[in-house]
């Protein structure tokens, strides 16, 4: 009986180096093929100090897609860090944001406003236990505290802590040897052909729950929240509606609404918002439903957000 008890010790200790093993060779393949995740972005940053942070959903990282971030800050002399990811809300920018402050400091931070993610749980609280965001978010002792401050205090799910320390998701990523990028990023010089079918099932995904005013007010508290994190360390925030086609924007449900609740949160806190959502209708700025492509956000960087970025600060 002893004998099998130190083999059985001695089984479970080869199968926790093994565990160990795989996931420091797992940790290593996330920093070479890492790319898109918000915190591989803070992780491999080049400068400690910046002029401007981004921070939304999808609809804002195609102003990072290819090398137009890189075209953003050689034409207005800026440095730029774009920490967007796709579905994220407020609850989870507030987490990127709180950990890129942890060592690096922006004079200005870009928020890009979608309706959506003000909408439902399924873009804050349950976004955290998302196996392709945990996947691409390289390991670190503060992540993970910060990670279960929002387990106990926030609603998040412990299942993604769990995931975290456990690097499940990482072993498991049988896309491991591939670039962490997201689809959309391929598609970027792709014009779209509009559908009505598509946009349809789109704004279906975009809000799986009914856009209630009390789930409005949750997550509107949490960007106030981020608001007042930046506003902590000096940093003056401009709020941003990108372009959007007519065909989707018109399809969004109680849009009217959120845009009072939202203007309500920023001038009450002396945010600007700036709506672009009209400035582009032609879809050949497109490269599906609703994200700009190359044209799209070079028009957009052009005639919109350059004389944005470069107009100082109070």
């Amino acid at each position: 009986m002893k004998q099998f008890g130190k083999s059985a010790l001695l089984f479970v200790a080869i199968g926790l180096l093994i565990y160990a093993g795989l996931s420091f060779a797992t940790e290593r393949l996330l920093l070479r093929n890492g790319h898109s995740n918000p915190f591989f972005k803070i992780a491999t940053a080049e400068a400690n100090d910046y002029d401007w942070v981004i921070l939304g959903a999808s609809h804002a990282m195609p102003l990072d897609f290819g090398d137009f971030n890189a075209l953003m800050q050689r034409e207005t002399g800026l440095r730029i860090l774009n920490l967007a990811a796709q579905g994220t809300g407020p609850l989870y920018n507030r987490f990127v944001l709180e950990h890129f402050l942890r060592a690096h400091h922006t004079r200005n931070l870009l928020y890009v406003v979608d309706s959506f993610a003000f909408t439902s749980r399924a873009w804050n609280e349950d976004r955290f236990a998302d196996g392709k965001l945990i996947r691409g978010t390289p390991f670190a002792p503060a992540i993970a505290r910060r990670l279960g401050n929002y387990v106990r205090r926030d609603g998040v799910d412990p299942r993604a802590l769990l995931d975290y320390l456990s690097g499940f998701s990482k072993i498991n990523n049988r896309d491991r040897f591939q670039r962490d990028a997201w689809e959309g990023e391929a598609q970027f010089d792709r014009v779209y052909r509009s559908s009505a079918t598509a946009v349809a099932q789109r704004i279906a995904y975009l809000y799986p729950d009914a856009t209630t005013p009390e789930l409005c007010a949750r997550y509107l508290k949490q960007f106030a929240d981020l608001i007042a994190t930046a506003r902590e360390h000096g940093i003056r925030v401009i709020a941003i509606k990108l372009p959007l086609p007519a065909l989707f924007r018109d399809r969004l449900p109680n849009e009217a609404a959120f845009d009072d609740a939202v203007q309500i949160v920023l001038t009450e806190r002396a945010v600007p918002l700036r709506d672009l959502s009209a400035a582009l209708d032609n879809p050949n700025f497109y490269f599906d439903t609703d994200h700009l492509n190359r044209a799209g956000v070079t028009e957009s960087f052009q005639q919109l957000l350059k004389p944005l970025l470069m107009t100082p600060g109070r």
